[in-house]
């Protein structure tokens, strides 16, 4: 496997035509992911591409269990969180672009065993979030009709995202590119009309202001155990957020791109997130009838709209919510069966899970992790609210798990860096570090530890409790079992693998000095 020699300038690595050849996403290689998705497609994707039902009916029993105060200050601090995780997972992206992304720094600079762990957790979590927005249809679908049988817009709706994943990684690009910008353009009218509406634009309220955080035990509602609980849900609704750096092996010139996409992530949270966290407080009161439930009768989307006047407010959102959860489930799909790929291409898992289509697409990992999806949607015939929900926990505790992990993965790459002398080919730099990444590895243990509150108060809940954390012990089962077995080592940072896959700094001067011409790449080496 040739890597570039980052000692060598541009001008003095050989330019083969095979070299140059790998650098181009149309050059079919057969034995790895092609680079077919679009700098337009990565940023709309990264902007849109996760919010689904976390944030459009999520936030309202967050805010019936927290109060206003709990459903701001718990997305803010997940916010942090998560941009800060960002920020690292891009620095070690856009340096080694690859489609394993975290779970593969993971193996790659701590240790094989925690990189396995973490790929098999996360490929779980992108499995059970498909059947979670498979099983969220069945709840939007109570808007219009009861009589509408919830297991067949389920399996139209799956074959739809199958389909969409298995033809070409272009065809899922596009079709979440819509569906990201309907759900964006749908966000900002909410903030714009929310603004409205508490300064006295609607109907029977009259200028609202902050006097809904004063009704009954508002502005903090339940206690600790409130409080803790809005965490898992603000987590659930942020999770995916770092699943953009899994397209980096289909990306074209992921060293230009993600770094772009990183930066964009802050204004997201602050858009999207926490701006709509304020307004649904401001305006909704955390006693307003139903609103613990999954209905978008009760979406705070939905209110909001129904108390500016509109009519159609209901069928509008509840519609916009549909296609969110379109997209949230094809974007889960789609990480979760390259992490699939991942785990052969590493020895994790069988080989047959690396075979491609001719269009390069990972088939059999598709349809592993689509089936898999299809089995945990059935399970609705328990009950889709409380499916819903022990799912959301489930999903919920596996994002904290792998932002922990990223964290870690980003200081032992620093540490690696430094050791082998090459913090200077960084293309992007995570400006938060070493303390960014301690306290994220540090907040995310206390949230894991305290979130499942609820399940002990006011009387144990044994359902819950295993929801809340159960992903804790097999993690530590499947760390250990895989370190027995394979008799892995702690990888010293003298000894990482910082060559193989990497843009080297030299790569980005040209783009860095302000070349113009898009099309036009010189001294791009990928090393495959």
């Amino acid at each position: 496997m040739a890597t570039a020699d980052p000692e060598k300038a541009p001008h003095d690595i050989p330019a083969s035509s095979d070299s140059l050849d790998r650098t181009h996403s149309h050059v079919v290689n057969e034995d790895r992911l092609r680079r077919a998705l679009s700098a337009r497609q990565v940023q709309m994707i990264a902007i849109g591409g996760t919010i689904g039902t976390g944030l459009f009916l999520g936030t309202g029993k967050a805010l019936a269990t927290g109060g206003p105060a709990s459903l701001l200050i718990c997305y803010s601090i997940v916010g942090a969180i998560v941009f800060v995780t960002m920020l690292s997972l891009g620095e070690m992206a856009a340096f080694v672009p690859v489609a394993g992304s975290f779970c593969t720094f993971a193996g790659r600079y701590v240790d094989d065993a925690f990189g396995f762990a973490l790929t098999w957790n996360y490929w779980f979590n992108d499995a059970v979030s498909t059947a979670a927005d498979l099983v969220a249809l069945q709840l939007l679908m109570q808007y219009w009709t009861d009589s509408f049988p919830w297991y067949a817009l389920g399996i139209i709706v799956w074959v739809l995202i199958v389909l969409a994943n298995i033809i070409d990684v272009r065809a899922y690009g596009e079709l979440e590119y819509w569906l990201s910008l309907l759900k964006v353009v749908t966000i900002i009218i909410f903030i714009i009309l929310s603004i409205a509406v508490n300064a006295g634009g609607n109907i029977g309220y009259g200028y609202i202001g902050g006097k809904f955080w004063q009704v009954g035990n508002a502005p903090f509602v339940g206690g600790i155990g409130g409080f803790a609980s809005v965490f898992v849900t603000a987590s659930f609704a942020y999770g995916g957020t770092e699943s953009i750096a899994i397209t980096a092996g289909e990306t074209k010139d992921p060293a230009r791109t993600l770094p772009r996409v990183v930066k964009n992530v802050f204004w997201r949270i602050l858009l999207f997130y926490i701006l709509s966290a304020l307004m649904i407080g401001l305006n909704i009161p955390y006693n307003y009838p139903g609103l613990n439930t999954k209905s978008s009768r009760t979406s705070p989307f939905t209110i909001a709209f129904q108390m500016a006047g509109s009519k159609a407010a209901g069928s509008f959102v509840n519609a916009v919510v549909l296609t969110s959860v379109i997209s949230a489930g094809n974007h889960a799909l789609y990480a979760g069966s390259r992490l699939l790929f991942t785990l052969g291409a590493n020895g994790h898992a069988p080989k047959v899970f690396t075979k491609l289509t001719r269009y390069q697409v990972p088939w059999v990992a598709v349809m592993t992790t689509s089936l898999v999806s299809i089995v945990l949607f059935s399970l609705s015939f328990a009950g889709s609210g409380q499916v819903w929900t022990w799912l959301q926990n489930i999903v919920g505790v596996s994002n904290q798990l792998s932002w922990i992990c990223i964290g870690i993965s980003s200081l032992r790459f620093r540490a690696g860096l430094k050791a082998q002398g090459k913090e200077h080919l960084l293309p992007f730099k995570n400006w938060t570090y070493p303390w960014g990444p301690i306290l994220c590895i540090i907040l995310n243990i206390f949230i894991v530890l305290v979130q499942g509150w609820s399940s002990f108060s006011p009387k144990f809940g044994a359902v819950d409790f295993v929801s809340f954390y159960l992903e804790l012990p097999v993690f530590l089962l499947m760390i250990v079992g895989w370190k027995l077995l394979k008799k892995t080592k702690f990888r010293k940072a003298s000894e990482m693998d910082l060559e193989t896959d990497v843009y080297t700094k030299e790569d980005m001067e040209p783009v860095e000095q302000g070349w113009k011409g898009r099309g036009k790449r010189i001294g791009t080496w990928f090393c495959f």
